[in-house]
Order: C-alpha cells, then structure tokens, then sequence
C-alpha cells in the first residue's frame, strides 16, 4: 500500500485525453441532444437581436443597456462555449476530449456563467439607484460608471478562471479519465486526481460563493431597499409604475438563480442520480440565456418601443429604395 502511494506521489500524470460520460444508460438521449441545439439557435437569435437593437437605438444608448448588452453577451458566448461542441461530441458519440481542449473549454464556459452572475448584480445597482435615489440616478450610474464596473467584472471573471484552470495543470490523474459529466465540469475533473486537490476544492467553494452566494446576497439587500422606497411612496400608480421597471430584473435572477440554488443544495443533501443531476445542470446553464432576450424584449416598453422604431425605420428605407429602382 506504502509503494502504491509514494508511486502515485512520484509520477506525475497528465492524460492526453478526457472522456466525457454524458448520460448512463438513458434511452433516446440524443433526442435530449437535439433539443439542446434547438436551445442554441434560440438562443443566437434572440441575444443577437437583442444586441443588434441596442447597437442600432440610440435611445437605448444607456448606462442600464451597457449592463444589458453584456448579459447577452455573456448569455451568447457561454452558451457558445457549452452546446455546440459537446451536442456534437455526445451526438456522434465520439466522447474523447483532448486535455487542452477540456481545460479550454472549462475556463470559458465558468467564466461566462461569473460574468452572467455579476451582471444581474450591476443591473440590481442600476435598479436600486433608480428608485431609491432618483434625483442623483443621472449623476450617479453614468455610461462611464457602468462601462468600468462591466470592466472590472470581465477583469476578475477572467483572472479568477486563470487561477482555477492554472489549479488543475498541477493535478495528476493516474487512475481514471473519465469525467461524471456532460462537459468539462470543475469538480468532477479535480475530483479524479490522485495527489493533492486541496486548493481545487478550496477555489470550487470560492467559486460558489462568487457566483451564487456574494451577487444574491447583494441582490437581495439591493431589492429589500426598493421595497422600503416603493413605500414611501404614497401615490398608487408611481409605485406601480417603478415596481414595472424592476420586473424583467427580478425574473431574470429568478431564473438564473433559483434552479442552480436548488440544484446546488439537492446535491448536497440528497442522492441525484446522475442523468437527473446532469439534466438539470444542463437547463439550469442553458435556459436562462435562451430565455433573457425574450424577456426583455416582451417586458420592458423602451425595448419594445425601440424595436417598433427600427422597424419603422426599415420599412421607410426599404420602401424608399424600390421607389429610386422604380425610376
């Protein structure tokens, strides 16, 4: 047993590749696949569209919108970074993943869920200077102020993911390659590793305080300081009025965090068999971004009014360019 150990402390072992296991013995499961994709081409459409409206309406020329075109952003990119090539892998069922490749993969697909995270935060700053205090909100949540905070969010996603993935370069794997998992997920990797995964496991629950724990935290106190002002507010239809600018917020952390919440402490407390845990990790990281764009296109009225405009707009320059062809 001694040999056994100082052997496995001796070598050092970097596989070649990764398997990634997806589901265990699930019927039709490439149907599950397929839909994934459907999730995907839903997903480009919408946040492309959402992105390309507030590119094209100066109206939503805004600090809010900064916040908002970079949710989209992070919700097209992380979900770019997650479905395509691990649907196509488990489609054709060729589930070998190259070590880089999987390290790769792992560093954007985390780094675009934080980043998804510390958005709906800045949207809850923008949301909590709004109505508490309304009078300063031009003078405090500028372009500039909300472009520096977007910044120093993408500089700590990227370097806190630096770090993780850096972790997992010291890690040797001299037992088995094969990841419980639908993608190159954290813990499952660091978990594998046959010498010491004390700093992984360590960076895994800063991880989850980052992205779960901190952000909702703030969130809450953030919206606990809006209802304290909406009740101050003694006319009926302003509080009606400032709680419909707070909608399309609050479903969206409902939807990010309230399925990773739960999938989070299920795990914690209860057995998940791993094609249901796998599921639902799945929709939890891919849902919300499919859904974010049409939200906010249904339920806030400066995007639809923007919208209608641009439409408009078309229409008229269309309509005058086949006049011109006419003559």
């Amino acid at each position: 047993m001694t040999s056994v150990m100082s052997l496995e402390n001796a070598t050092f072992i970097r596989p070649s590749t990764f398997y990634i296991s997806g589901f265990y013995n699930m019927p039709h499961a490439k149907y599950y696949y397929i839909f994934m994709c459907f999730i995907y081409a839903v997903t480009v459409l919408g946040n492309s569209f959402i992105m390309g409206t507030i590119y094209l309406a100066r109206t939503l020329h805004t600090a809010k919108y900064i916040a908002v075109f970079n949710l989209a952003l992070s919700d097209l990119c992380g979900s770019t970074a997650l479905i395509p090539k691990y649907a196509d892998m488990l489609l054709v069922e060729n589930q070998y993943i190259s070590y880089g490749d999987c390290l790769a993969s792992m560093f954007f697909v985390f780094t675009f869920l934080i980043l998804q995270s510390l958005t709906l935060l800045a949207l809850a700053f923008d949301r909590v200077i709004a109505i508490c205090y309304p009078l300063r909100y031009q003078a405090i949540v500028t372009k500039t102020t909300m472009t520096v905070i977007i910044g120093v969010m993408w500089v700590f996603s990227l370097s806190f993911m630096a770090v993780v993935v850096a972790l997992i370069t010291r890690l040797s794997f001299c037992r088995s390659t094969t990841i419980d998992s639908y993608f190159c997920d954290h813990g499952p990797i660091f978990r594998l590793a046959c010498n010491d995964n004390s700093p992984n496991r360590i960076m895994a629950y800063f991880y989850t305080a980052v992205v779960l724990g901190i952000p909702l935290l703030f969130i809450t106190f953030s919206y606990v300081c809006i209802g304290f002002a909406l009740l101050k507010i003694s006319h009926g239809g302003e509080r009606m009025k400032a709680m419909k600018t707070c909608t399309s917020h609050l479903i969206l952390v409902t939807m990010f965090y309230l399925p990773i919440t739960s999938t989070y402490i299920t795990a914690l407390t209860t057995y998940i068999h791993p094609n249901a845990r796998i599921i639902n990790s799945v929709l939890t990281q891919t849902i919300p971004p499919m859904l974010n764009p049409i939200i906010y296109t249904l339920k806030t009225e400066e995007v639809l009014q923007s919208i209608k405009v641009l439409y408009k707009r078309i229409k008229v320059n269309f309509a005058m360019e086949k006049h011109c062809e006419l003559q």
